[in-house]
């Protein structure tokens, strides 16, 4: 995906906005500055534990301007229904959507609907752009990275990816495990009220922590250490992973967020991540290095280090959000 971006994509229709490659894009109009992102959600299944298809839709737009800083004001909202869909099925998907907006305090401004003939699409795809305003002073940017600076994930990873694994293929694990689908304005957006030196953020979706710090190292120029036993893994995560082969470092999340922190307030900014129910299980998992550029290692447990490489296939298969 990323080759497919940087040699098709970029030199047709590159320009110094979309160049920024982040989360989403930022606008200056006049005396505004706001966050644009845009969203496609195909899932499957449209129904995992913890989440649909329409609670991701607009918690994973919030997530993307609030990487930027930015409070979410407009989304909207795109269907492509497959001929045959049962409506009930729609009518849940448009109920969990309004929910999750006014919970969230964002309208639903526009929007479009297409039906397509059976077999042309899996019963639903949902398309979504969002509109945020961007905190006043707050510039977060990976040039913004320098040495020393820390690492923090605000929650335990994997729960999403392996939620719609056991929902696609009917896996019983017997862990009941959730995903962690959820909107990141209230853990995050009251930290710019403080005054700590928050440097980046980025949401690892796709790809697990492991792509997005390899993301983040390439990106920044800077090398990245992060320490094994300071990632929060549950213990059902680590069990399933165990029993089923695969490594948490690269499964999905979505109500996670990566910070990158000045040293000197990466104490501060984690106690105050933990006072909240989505902060508690928040920690420190490594640091910023000058060299070797681009680079991303984990200290195991044991006391060695290994490179942690950016996913150069599927591990769980693609439509994990």
């Amino acid at each position: 995906m990323h080759d497919l971006i940087r040699e098709l994509f970029l030199p047709r229709i590159g320009n110094p906005v979309l160049a920024q490659l982040s989360d989403s894009a930022e606008i200056e109009l006049k005396d505004k500055r706001l966050a644009f992102t845009t969203d496609s959600f195909v899932v499957s299944p449209i129904n995992f534990s913890g989440g649909d298809i329409g609670k991701l839709a607009i918690c994973g737009t919030i997530n993307d301007l609030v990487m930027l800083a930015a409070c979410p004001k407009f989304i909207s909202l795109a269907m492509i229904i497959e001929e045959g869909l049962d409506y009930d099925i729609l009518e849940r998907i448009v109920d969990s959507i309004a929910f999750n907006a006014r919970k969230e305090k964002v309208c639903i401004a526009t929007g479009d609907l297409k039906v397509v003939e059976k077999g042309a699409c899996d019963k639903i795809f949902i398309n979504t752009s969002g509109i945020g305003t961007i905190i006043k002073g707050k510039d977060l940017s990976v040039k913004n990275i320098r040495p020393t600076d820390e690492i923090i994930i605000t929650g335990t990873i994997g729960e999403h990816g392996l939620s719609v694994l056991a929902g696609r293929k009917g896996i019983n694990l017997d862990f009941n495990i959730k995903s962690d689908c959820n909107s990141l304005s209230s853990l995050l957006l009251p930290l710019f009220n403080k005054k700590f030196n928050i440097k980046f953020m980025r949401d690892p979706t796709r790809g697990g922590l492991a792509t997005t710090l390899n993301e983040i190292a390439e990106s920044s120029g800077r090398a990245i250490i992060i320490e094994e036993e300071k990632i929060p893994i549950s213990g059902k995560v680590k069990a399933a992973c165990e029993l089923l082969g695969l490594d948490p470092l690269y499964i999905a999340n979505e109500g996670k967020a990566i910070l990158v922190v000045d040293k000197k307030d990466s104490l501060a900014l984690l106690a105050q991540l933990k006072k909240r129910p989505l902060g508690k299980s928040a920690n420190i998992i490594g640091r910023v290095m000058p060299k070797p550029k681009g680079k991303v290692y984990l200290k195991t447990s044991v006391g060695g280090e290994r490179i942690i490489d950016m996913l150069t296939s599927e591990n769980l298969m693609p439509r994990i959000c």
